[in-house]
């Protein structure tokens, strides 16, 4: 598939997704503050999947993608990732505190993205 043509399609996933960083900043401090997880995942899809909690469904306010809680641990028990790929992620997994980890189901496939939170972006964090 053409670099490019990703991009803008990665791009435009994350503007459709900006007016949401809120919900997602309250739930991955929420999994990451009361140790749920140290690697909180969105499961960002525009079918239906049995993965996670759900936050943002895609018919509310006109959504165009259903947003789920998850965690590393529980893609490894659901066979998302298999058990011998976990430590490899655990390596590339970047700062909770400063990314989104987003898996997104799309015409794309299935991909893992790191999104810039806003409170890091503007170098509040925590």
């Amino acid at each position: 598939m053409n670099e490019q043509f990703v991009r803008a399609k990665l791009e435009q996933l994350e503007t459709e997704l900006r007016p949401n960083f809120p919900i997602l900043t309250k739930a991955a401090d929420s999994i990451l503050d009361q140790d749920v997880s140290s690697y909180p995942i969105f499961i960002v899809h525009q079918l239906t999947v049995d993965i996670g909690i759900p936050l943002i469904e895609r018919a509310d306010g006109g959504a165009a993608w259903s947003v789920h809680a998850s965690t590393l641990e529980e893609l490894a028990t659901k066979k998302v990732i298999e058990m011998s790929r976990v430590d490899d992620f655990r390596k590339v997994y970047k700062d909770p505190q400063q990314f989104f980890c987003l898996f997104v189901f799309s015409d794309l496939g299935a991909n893992f993205l790191f999104l810039p939170r806003p409170d890091a972006e503007e170098g509040g964090g925590k």
